[in-house]
């Protein structure tokens, strides 16, 4: 068992002070009738394979918004504010859509794709999307969310496992805090078994949901469920991952590398194409060099950061979410940090992901009951406000840091949420989906793009913003064509070179043949 740290053990403040944490927000682009925008990514807003802040994520018409890694969260929320404020102008008529949960959608193979050119890398990206598709289908691909990226100096690879673990035991208070997708359009769910209630005639949900999107029908995979992802060392984490990007999966061998006509399929046949297929809540991470794989730079260097992958956008912030959101999480996972963590097992995976069902589907469900680790169970609200009551002295240590209170108001607001249910987001939207929109998920969300943008147009704009925002678009799609140039290797031999076993391991030499694809 990795030991706890006492919040009088904490890292020292000048440690506290070099925590850095950053976003990756998604969101959807839609026409005025809150339906997906079937038109390429903006050229305004420049290359969507080598914008820094910009790009897309599953889909063209998906946007993903990526911010530095910042010194605090009023520095990432402003961030984000800016790039929010260039899409808006540079995306009109359409909107930002601003659920996870997605929009009216066509048919799934109508859904398109993201593009990123013609040189190897673009086409890798375009390749493992089309994977996706096939694996899981298009419309569960256009779920958005956000990510949150966190590093704190100093941390190993059993501390940074250590907080994982007991991240994913203690992540239903996000699920339930942040949830916000309570509800969604039936296009989403059509052709699949479902479970859900008809709220109105286009709008699916279940009464205590928090969290559709984390749920099973979320980013979830009967294939992946078969993994057994242990996070008790790098070495544990790292085999499991490296087995399921090397053994071939019979329903993904049926589908090949190619269709008929000579047409790219999918990357791989193996259960995951690449390391960021891989779904979960938190997940290690680690900057990587050119020609470098993920799960390379994990095992030669060590953890660097971790990933919260479980956050909704929230409907009513124009960012998707705000800065108590951030310091809440700060706080939240130094607790994390410093609480006992002993090993996990593929019994505690199991329960986890039954807690994680269960709260998703029923979270402010009055009495729910979760599986507790040592056996029986315990009151979701009962547990978790233990928990929060737990973070206190922490939030106290980092406004001691911080020369201000702010992290501790954040926690206070987060227990008074806790308490108060019927003010959850997830309340909130199925609220105001049943009172003002008569019952229409599609019509909340048409009003709130459309109040959202309004509200980010009316925050100030500068010439010199403009001109900063213009010339890092003008810089990208001068990088992808530089990029297309000199990109001469044949696709297929940069795809095996790329894929190699060899490449995943610790003490294999990097080459410049290849680079490294970013594929979240």
């Amino acid at each position: 068992m990795t030991p706890a740290l006492t919040p009088a053990a904490l890292p020292a403040t000048e440690r506290l002070l070099g925590i850095r944490r950053g976003v990756e927000k998604e969101s959807l682009r839609v026409d005025g009738d809150g339906q997906l925008a079937m038109t390429p990514h903006p050229a305004a807003l420049g290359s969507a394979l080598t914008h820094p802040g910009i790009t897309t994520d599953f889909s063209e018409s998906q946007l993903e918004l990526i911010t530095a890694p910042q010194p605090s969260a009023q520095a990432v929320l402003d961030e984000l504010q800016h790039s929010h404020q260039f899409v808006v102008r540079s995306i009109a008529p359409e909107r930002m859509w601003p659920s996870s949960m997605p929009c009216g959608l066509p048919a799934d193979e109508t859904i398109p794709i993201g593009r990123f050119g013609h040189s190897n890398i673009g086409r890798m990206k375009s390749v493992y999307r089309m994977g996706l598709g096939h694996r899981y289908g298009r419309r569960m691909q256009t779920i958005s969310g956000i990510h949150y990226n966190w590093s704190l100096p100093g941390l190993g690879n059993d501390e940074h496992l250590a907080l994982i673990r007991n991240f994913r035991r203690h992540a239903f208070v996000l699920l339930v805090l942040f949830g916000a997708s309570p509800a969604l359009c039936k296009s989403f769910v059509e052709g699949r078994e479902h479970g859900l209630q008809q709220l109105a005639g286009g709008t699916l949900y279940l009464p205590f949901a928090t969290s559709l999107r984390m749920g099973r029908l979320g980013y979830q995979s009967d294939a992946q469920a078969t993994l057994e992802v242990s996070y008790n060392s790098l070495d544990s984490y790292g085999g499991s991952l490296e087995r399921a990007m090397t053994t071939p999966w019979p329903a993904y061998q049926t589908i090949g590398i190619k269709n008929p006509g000579g047409e790219y399929n999918q990357l791989a046949t193996t259960l995951l194409q690449m390391e960021n297929e891989f779904y979960g809540t938190i997940r290690p991470k680690r900057a990587i060099r050119r020609g470098e794989r993920p799960l390379h730079a994990l095992r030669e260097r060590g953890i660097e950061y971790i990933e919260v992958r479980c956050l909704d956008l929230d409907p009513f912030e124009p960012a998707g979410l705000n800065e108590r959101t951030m310091r809440f999480i700060d706080v939240f996972l130094l607790h994390c940090l410093t609480q006992p963590s002993p090993p996990d097992t593929p019994d505690e995976t199991a329960r986890l992901a039954r807690n994680q069902h269960l709260t998703a589907s029923r979270g402010r469900e009055p009495g729910l009951l979760l599986e507790r680790p040592a056996g029986g169970h315990e009151a979701l609200f009962a547990w978790g406000e233990r928990l929060l009551h737990e973070c206190l002295p922490l939030a106290q240590t980092l406004d001691a840091a911080q020369g201000d209170t702010l992290n501790a108001q954040a926690l206070a607001e987060a227990i008074a949420a806790w308490n108060s249910p019927q003010t959850l987001p997830s309340a909130r939207v199925l609220q105001r989906v049943r009172d003002d929109f008569d019952g229409s998920f599609v019509a909340f969300g048409r009003h709130q793009a459309q109040q959202l943008r309004e509200q980010v147009l009316g925050w100030p704009w500068s010439e010199a913003q403009a001109q900063h925002f213009a010339a890092l678009a003008e810089t990208s799609v001068a990088d992808q064509r530089e990029r297309e140039a000199v990109d001469d290797m044949p696709f297929e031999q940069f795809r095996a070179h790329y894929l190699a076993s060899a490449r995943l391991r610790p003490g294999h030499m990097m080459s410049d043949s290849a680079t490294a694809v970013p594929t979240a």
